[in-house]
């Protein structure tokens, strides 16, 4: 797809937890979450796990854009590990903006610097020759060029934001790790010890949780969100912080989203079973008379925004 004078979306890592640069792998994806909007020249990169290093790889050969910024949902290692590899930071005449969870701009510059401190890396931050700016939201919004970015909080160990992006009369919601039915847990869990009315209070507590969700993401265009497990390997991985994708294909139905993405999908899934995945959500949404259209976020995929 020819990119001049394209407004767009742009998938560099879909994996979750690690990369997996294996040959059966390589239709879906091996690097883990990055994805590039670039509207108006402007860029806006949600994650910077190890997808982020072909993208900055890949912006040596303009001149025309010199800044970006980059927001990040949370700050385990797949979605920071390709922040050190990134070119354009050791560039001067660069200026990256970051942004992500933390209570100052001193928090945040301390979780995305940590990893780069002896023993673990070779070089510090202090390298870093361009012009990096560390954002503090008002209200939990950001305005950067077109972009007006909301946040909300997700189910996920630590800190961990959702993003909503609006653009050119467009939303886009990326959340990379969300474990939607996390409420349901502590019941399944507890079950055996709660009373009738425990039980009920619980059950109540989750059909709040589900809707809340889904309001959040209620008519959006594109919706990039946690798929990472089969329904077999969720329920063993209850609680870890992540959504089987039959959950995240029916609360995207339930709002009325108009394109899904399934994103974060396991490093331990190749590409046939992936394929696989698809089929059964195909079958999902055809279950349910929906005209949602469902894809898997594949590297190199690109989604026009201004024929949303």
């Amino acid at each position: 797809m020819d990119k001049s004078n394209l407004n767009y979306i742009r998938f560099w890592g879909v994996r979750g937890s690690y990369p997996s640069p294996f040959g059966s792998h390589m239709r879906v994806g091996g690097n883990t979450s990055c994805v590039e909007l670039r509207v108006d020249d402007h860029i806006l990169i949600c994650d910077g796990g190890s997808g982020i290093i072909p993208l900055g790889n890949s912006l040596l050969g303009q001149k025309d854009i010199k800044e970006l910024t980059i927001i990040i949902t949370h700050y385990h290692w797949d979605h920071i590990s390709g922040l050190p590899f990134f070119i354009p930071a050791f560039i001067p005449g660069w200026k990256l903006n970051i942004y992500g969870p933390g209570e100052s701009q001193a928090e945040i510059e301390r979780c995305v610097s940590g990893q780069m401190v002896d023993p673990y890396f070779p070089v510090d931050v202090e390298t870093w020759m361009a012009d990096i700016n560390y954002l503090k939201a008002k209200n939990s919004v950001l305005e950067y060029g077109p972009f007006k970015i909301e946040t909300f909080n997700v189910h996920h160990p630590g800190s961990t934001f959702g993003y909503r992006i609006q653009v050119h009369g467009k939303q886009i919601i990326y959340a990379s790790d969300n474990e939607l039915r996390f409420i349901e847990q502590t019941t399944l869990d507890q079950q055996d010890e709660m009373t009738e009315d425990e039980l009920i209070f619980n059950k109540a507590m989750e059909k709040e949780e589900w809707d809340k969700s889904v309001e959040t993401i209620r008519d959006s265009h594109v919706f990039i969100h946690d798929a990472q497990y089969t329904p077999e390997d969720y329920a063993k991985k209850r609680g870890w912080g992540h959504s089987c994708y039959i959950d995240t294909t029916n609360c995207a139905m339930d709002a009325n989203v108009k394109q899904l993405y399934l994103f974060h999908v396991d490093p331990n899934y190749n590409d046939d079973k992936i394929e696989t995945l698809h089929q059964a959500v195909v079958e999902q949404v055809l279950a349910r008379k929906s005209n949602m259209d469902c894809h898997i976020a594949r590297e190199g995929l690109i989604i026009d925004i201004d024929r949303l």
